[in-house]
């Protein structure tokens, strides 16, 4: 880069730069509704992924099927009350798992070392809240990734998709204007919360949450069905709004390239 623009890029985390497939939620989902004799199947679970989780619980009560479910079982449809049960009882559920699926995706490590290198600063925000990111700080900062800056799901009035969690970010790394900021995510409401802040967004299609498959369960498929389900998230993620579309955080570096040539060239995120 002959002349630095980007002062920042904001990474999520599952899903972005550890746990391939953005696994660890999921299972934790299944079975806090299971404790509530509540049948919710994977697929279900993803759906509101990127969100504050409380939220999260709260876009899977509204799910048709699972509302009835509760319906059925309780004999009236769950409201906010119910929400925050359940999202006391699924936080120390997903802290409990959440180390177990901490291994970074292949190459977020030295990519963060070339970015600050380059002297740029690293921020991220994420679905998770505080007390499950209090378990996951410290194993990310044993294994060399420590964040300028972390903000968490209730940290303040709103989640993801509102931009208040990435003008935290601009607030604490001392960064602005917002064009000079990067929003790497594998969420929808990710990259809508990147949109909404004003930066530019790099979706990431194959580790995230789209395919939902570990780094072993994409490895073993045969070429023609990891190209079929990289098709189907790249139109995904593209309809977004995302930028830039990705495999993983691995081919990033290019597209901040051709991020920095535009900025040069006078071009913005709008």
């Amino acid at each position: 880069m002959t002349q630095q623009n980007i002062k920042a890029v904001v990474f999520d985390w599952a899903g972005t730069v550890m746990d391939f497939g953005s696994c660890a939620p999921m299972g934790a989902f299944v079975r806090l509704f299971e404790k509530f004799n509540i049948k919710l199947t994977i697929e279900q679970a993803r759906a509101p992924m990127g969100m504050a989780k409380l939220d999260h619980i709260k876009a899977l009560l509204a799910i048709p099927e699972v509302n009835q479910q509760w319906q059925k079982v309780y004999g009236k449809k769950p409201t906010d009350k119910e929400a925050e049960t359940l999202y006391e009882v699924f936080t120390p559920m997903n802290a409990e798992v959440v180390g177990d699926f901490a291994d970074f995706i292949p190459g977020t490590l030295e990519l963060i070392n070339q970015l600050r290198q380059k002297g740029m600063k690293i921020g991220s925000t994420t679905g998770y809240n505080r007390p499950i990111m209090e378990k996951l700080i410290p194993i990310a900062a044993k294994a060399g990734y420590s964040p300028d800056s972390i903000v968490c799901a209730g940290d303040l009035a709103a989640g993801r998709p509102s931009p208040l969690m990435m003008y935290q970010t601009f607030a604490e790394l001392g960064v602005w204007p917002p064009r000079s900021v990067v929003k790497v995510d594998d969420t929808i409401v990710g990259i809508e919360e990147g949109l909404n802040a004003g930066t530019w967004t790099v979706a990431v299609a194959i580790s995230g949450n789209e395919v939902g498959l570990s780094l072993k369960e994409w490895s073993a498929l045969a070429s023609e069905v990891q190209q079929n389900l990289r098709e189907k998230a790249y139109k995904k993620m593209q309809a977004s709004g995302a930028h830039y579309v990705i495999d993983t955080v691995a081919d990033l570096p290019a597209v901040l390239e051709s991020i920095e040539r535009r900025m040069q060239e006078g071009g913005t995120p709008g």
